[in-house]
């Protein structure tokens, strides 16, 4: 062992409380800075997996981030519908496999109602290409029988402890907690509950697009009419094909051809529509929201900040308990790159001793963690070695605890031999 290690040994163990705390206090920092950059690296990736396999989104003639948002997201509302026709033209086109319809303006105790087909829960991607799978219970039947039958996401579920068979009532309004009126008189039998997925689909009623026409067949223009009711057993002999959807999800035989049918579609001659991307409009929605994980990141990196600020502190602070050491060193010859190079080794174990425990932290934080974040929040964080963006931040950590050496290491020279071997009382 060199003379200066031993030296910088043999000091920290000398101040053995006070470097603890402060590898402590470094490890924290660490840790937090690698939990937040691990967590916000899933949070985009689970952000960009919401919907895969889904090759176009069509929609109303509006904006792609608003497209996106209602029809995925379930937030907001569509300034238009696309009318039946429409989609069957789009569905007849020979580039596209397979159409599932989507259709909102309904909630449930504040969670939004989508009306669709079964095809929806085969069709439907998330993550790694992903299916939804059923917790208890089936999808919905075709109508007629299923007219009535809902399915309920993961969150719906646990929110108000809903099984298969229990009955509720679905609201005219797009949900928040405000509704306009509840449709009471014809209530819903729930036939399924799906797993979490960590999408919007946890938050959701999934009913068939028939059902959506059947509790609005004495409803026009958004009301109900006055002195019309008519019972659940009489809506089967009413007209309760879709007229018009929200949005449609559509996947094509070869994605070669996407983006020649997504001019096609936004050319449409019968109506005005949009076609959108799905993962090229996540991405530009990010750009949008994306701030605040900046900004988490800003924070963490305070903290270590922070974290270094209370190293150089305790340095600065035990100098005047090592000023007769420091001026036996230079007594004995040396000079100022040895008292700089004692404090910064000192500087930089003190560090590496954090980021190391701060990185054991993390990753036992992670492993007990991890299932559930799975389960609640669809965030897959898993055990691994630091990732090349981490290590830039753990770099970063380091070369900052060798600049921060530098101010006690300048003024522990600037003090002199006679200062420091002169007795004070």
């Amino acid at each position: 062992m060199s003379p200066v290690w031993h030296l910088c040994w043999r000091s920290i163990a000398n101040r053995r409380l006070s470097v603890g705390l402060t590898v402590v206090a470094v490890a924290l920092a660490v840790a937090m800075l690698i939990g937040v950059e691990r967590l916000r690296t899933e949070a985009r990736h689970a952000f960009a997996r919401t919907i895969s396999g889904t090759d176009l989104i069509v929609g109303a003639r509006g904006g792609p981030v608003q497209l996106l948002l209602y029809s995925v997201f379930h937030m907001g509302d569509a300034t238009n519908n696309m009318s039946w026709q429409s989609l069957q033209q789009i569905a007849a086109l020979p580039q596209v496999n397979w159409v599932v319809p989507v259709s909102l303006g309904d909630s449930h105790r504040g969670f939004r109602v989508l009306g669709t087909t079964s095809a929806f829960f085969e069709r439907y991607r998330y993550a790694e290409d992903e299916t939804i799978a059923f917790a208890a219970g089936r999808s919905f039947s075709a109508a007629p029988e299923g007219i009535f039958e809902a399915v309920v996401g993961a969150e719906v579920a646990a929110r108000f402890g809903y099984a298969e068979g229990q009955r509720i009532v679905l609201s005219h309004g797009s949900g928040g907690g405000v509704s306009f009126s509840d449709h009471a008189d014809k209530p819903f039998t729930i036939v399924g509950v799906l797993k979490r997925t960590g999408t919007p689909v946890d938050r959701t009623v999934l009913v068939s697009l028939e059902g959506i026409e059947a509790i609005h067949v004495d409803w026009q223009a958004g009301a109900p009419i006055p002195g019309v009711h008519i019972a659940p057993e009489q809506v089967r002999k009413f007209d309760i094909a879709p007229k018009t959807v929200t949005a449609a999800l559509i996947g094509l035989k070869n994605r070669v051809t996407v983006f020649r049918v997504q001019r096609q579609i936004n050319t449409f001659a019968a109506e005005p529509l949009t076609a959108i991307l799905p993962g090229a409009t996540l991405q530009e929605l990010w750009s949008l929201v994306g701030v605040a994980e900046q900004a988490l990141l800003a924070v963490s990196a305070l903290v270590v900040v922070v974290g270094l600020a209370g190293l150089v502190a305790v340095m600065v602070a035990s100098l005047g308990e090592r000023r007769r050491e420091l001026a036996i060193l230079r007594a004995l010859g040396a000079g100022p790159r040895q008292i700089l190079a004692l404090l910064m080794l000192e500087s930089m174990s003190l560090a590496v001793a954090g980021i190391f425990i701060g990185l054991v932290v993390v990753n036992v934080g992670t492993a007990a963690l991890s299932p559930w974040l799975a389960a609640e929040y669809g965030l897959h964080v898993g055990v691994s070695w630091p990732s090349t963006a981490e290590l830039g931040l753990l770099g970063a950590v380091l070369a900052a605890s060798v600049l921060a050496s530098v101010v006690p290491g300048v003024r522990a020279y600037r003090y002199s031999l006679a200062d420091g071997m002169t007795i004070r009382i």
